[in-house]
C-alpha cells in the first residue's frame, strides 16, 4: 500500500533552478542601468514606493507554489528564444530613444520569459500570476495624469455648482466665491488608482479562484479610487470653502486625502471578502509517484541559458557600437538666420515664459516684428541623448501644473505648411496668472533630422530610425507664440515667409561638429 506524501524538489529541479538563478542574476547585471533607473523611480516618486514590494511578494508568491511545481518535470523550451530576440530588439529600440518604459518592461519580460525557457511551459503555468505581477515593478501609469487631472476638475466643478455655489473654471483651474484653486498632479489621483490596482490585483488572486471573480474584483479596484478622488477633491474645496480657507488648504489636504482613500479601500476589501472562495488544496502524492519523479532525468537546460545570454549580449553590443563615437559639442543657434521677409528681430524675448524642457543641448529665446505683429521663437534643441537630456519625455511640458505664473487653459492642433512640408502643429492657450489680460497662443511641433512632426509616437519612432542609420539623433522643439489678439494672423504669416529660414536654421545646428 502507498503512502501519501508531499512533491519535493527532485535533483532536475535542482540543477534546473541553479541555472535559471544563474540567467535572472546575468540579465539583472548586463541591463543594470535599467534596472538602476527603476529602483531610482521607486525611491523618488512617492507613486511607485509600492515597487519595493513587488518582487519579493512575486518570491514568495513562487514559494508558495514550490509543492505544485514539484510535480512537474522541468523541460527547457529553447524555441522561445525567438520572442526573446524580440524582446532584445525592443530594449535596444528604447534605449536609443530614451524610453524608459519600453527598456524597463523588456526588461522584466526578459527575466520572465526566462523562466519557461529553463522548466518548461507546465511548470510555469503553475505561476503565472507571481510572474505576471512582476511587471508591477515597472514605474508605468503616469501617462494618464493629466486625462485624470480633468476629470477630476470637471467632476470638483459639477459637485460645486450642484451644491449651489457658482464657478468660473478655465482648464485646471476654478474660481469660487471664497478663493482660486486649481488640480495639480498630487490631486489627480494616480497614486490612489495604481496603488489601488496593486493591491486589489494580490487581493483578486488571494482570496477567489475563479477567473471571473478575479477580474470582477480588479475593476472595482479600478472604478473605486477613481470615484474616491473625485469625492474627495470636492470634499476637500468644500471644507476649505465653509471653513474660510482654514482646512484643507495645504499639505493637511493630501493627509486627508490619504485616510479617506484607505477608509474606503478597507471597505472594499471588507465587501469583497463576502465573495471569498476556498483556496485550492494540493492533493499529495503516492510514493511510487514521487519515486517516479526522482527517478526522471531531464538534459541540463544548456542550450536555452546559451541562448539568453547571447541575445542578451547582442543589443548591449549594437549599442555600445552605436554610441561609441565622440561626444560632440553643443551646438550654437544663430537667431539671425530668422530674420526674414521684413519680419526684425527684437532685443528682447516677448514674454519671460520658457516651457518646461528638461536639459537641452542648445537653447534659442527671441522675439520678431513686423508692422505691429510680435512673434516669440523658442528652441530646445537636442543632441547625443539619453535618459537624462531627451528631446520626447513625459516630464517636458508647456507648464508644469504647479507653475505659480502661467497657466494652461486650453490645447488644440493647427495645419500649417513649413518649408513646402504639411504638418499638424500642437496648439495651447497659456494666460499669465498675474496678469488677466496676458494671454498667448502657442504653436509647437518637433523638428527630427530634417523632418517635421507633432506625435510624440512619430517622433520617437524617427529618432531611433536616424540613429539606427548612423544619423544621429539631432533634433529640437519649435516654439511659436504670440498674444491670443494678434495670433491667428501673426503665426501662420511668420511660419509662412520664416519656415524656410527655421529650417536652415536647424540644419545648420545640425552640421556643426
Amino acid at each position: 500500500m502507498n503512502s501519501a506524501v508531499l512533491p519535493t524538489p527532485t535533483f532536475a529541479w535542482r540543477k534546473a533552478l541553479l541555472a535559471l538563478a544563474a540567467v535572472e542574476l546575468i540579465l539583472l547585471a548586463l541591463f543594470s542601468d535599467t534596472a538602476q533607473a527603476m529602483v531610482g523611480i521607486w525611491w523618488r516618486s512617492e507613486t511607485f514606493n509600492h515597487a519595493f514590494l513587488v518582487p519579493p511578494i512575486t518570491l514568495w508568491l513562487i514559494w508558495e507554489k514550490r509543492h505544485f511545481l514539484a510535480r512537474h518535470v522541468p523541460q527547457p523550451l529553447p524555441w522561445l528564444a525567438i520572442p526573446f530576440a524580440g524582446l532584445a530588439l525592443a530594449w535596444l529600440l528604447g534605449e536609443m530613444v530614451a524610453v524608459n518604459v519600453v527598456t524597463q518592461f523588456a526588461l522584466v519580460a526578459m527575466l520572465v520569459l526566462a523562466v519557461p525557457m529553463l522548466i518548461g511551459a507546465a511548470a510555469t503555468k503553475e505561476i503565472v500570476f507571481p510572474l505576471a505581477f512582476l511587471f508591477f515593478a515597472v514605474p508605468f501609469g503616469e501617462f494618464v495624469m493629466p486625462t485624470l487631472m480633468e476629470w477630476t476638475a470637471t467632476f470638483t466643478v459639477l459637485g460645486l455648482r450642484a451644491t449651489g455655489i457658482p464657478v468660473y473654471q478655465e482648464g485646471l483651474h476654478f474660481v469660487i466665491p471664497s478663493g482660486r484653486w486649481s488640480v495639480v498632479e498630487a490631486c489627480s489621483g494616480v497614486r490612489y488608482l495604481i496603488a489601488s490596482i496593486v493591491v486589489g490585483t494580490l487581493y483578486a488572486y488571494l482570496n477567489y479562484t475563479s477567473l471571473m471573480r478575479r477580474l470582477l474584483f480588479v475593476s472595482v479596484a479600478i472604478l473605486v479610487p477613481l470615484a474616491a478622488n473625485w469625492v474627495r477633491a470636492y470634499i476637500i474645496v468644500m471644507l476649505g470653502h465653509l471653513s474660510g480657507n482654514e482646512l484643507a488648504t495645504g499639505a493637511d489636504h493630501l493627509i486627508y486625502g490619504w485616510v479617506f482613500f484607505g477608509i474606503v479601500m478597507l471597505i472594499m476589501f471588507a465587501i469583497g471578502l463576502r465573495w471569498r472562495e476556498a483556496e485550492t488544496t494540493l492533493p499529495p502524492l503516492t510514493t511510487n509517484e514521487s519515486a517516479r519523479l526522482e527517478a526522471v532525468h531531464p538534459p541540463w537546460p544548456m542550450l536555452a541559458t546559451i541562448l539568453v545570454l547571447l541575445l542578451a549580449i547582442a543589443p548591449r553590443s549594437v549599442l555600445w557600437t552605436i554610441e561609441s563615437g565622440p561626444q560632440l559639442p553643443a551646438p550654437r543657434l544663430d537667431s539671425g538666420t530668422l530674420v526674414a521677409a521684413g519680419w526684425q528681430q527684437e532685443s528682447m524675448p516677448l514674454t519671460p515664459w520658457q516651457p518646461a524642457y528638461g536639459n537641452p543641448s542648445a537653447i534659442l529665446d527671441t522675439a520678431f516684428t513686423r508692422g505691429g505683429q510680435r512673434v516669440g521663437v523658442f528652441i530646445a534643441y537636442y543632441r547625443q541623448q539619453n535618459h537624462e537630456r531627451k528631446l520626447i519625455s513625459s516630464s517636458n511640458a508647456l507648464v508644469k501644473s504647479a507653475d505659480k505664473q502661467w497657466a494652461q487653459i486650453g490645447q488644440g492642433t493647427q495645419p500649417v505648411s513649413i518649408s513646402g512640408q504639411s504638418v499638424q502643429m500642437r496648439t495651447a492657450t497659456l494666460r499669465n496668472l498675474a496678469a488677466e489680460a496676458q494671454r498667448y497662443q502657442i504653436w509647437h511641433a518637433y523638428w527630427i533630422g530634417g523632418r517635421w512632426v507633432a506625435s510624440d509616437i512619430q517622433g520617437k519612432l524617427w529618432l531611433a530610425w536616424h540613429k539606427l542609420s548612423g544619423q544621429g539623433d539631432d533634433s529640437a522643439a519649435v516654439f511659436v507664440y504670440a498674444t491670443e489678439s494678434q495670433a491667428n494672423q501673426a503665426l501662420p504669416a511668420f511660419l509662412a515667409e520664416a519656415g524656410g529660414a527655421l529650417e536652415r536654421l536647424m540644419l545648420a545646428a545640425q552640421a556643426q561638429r
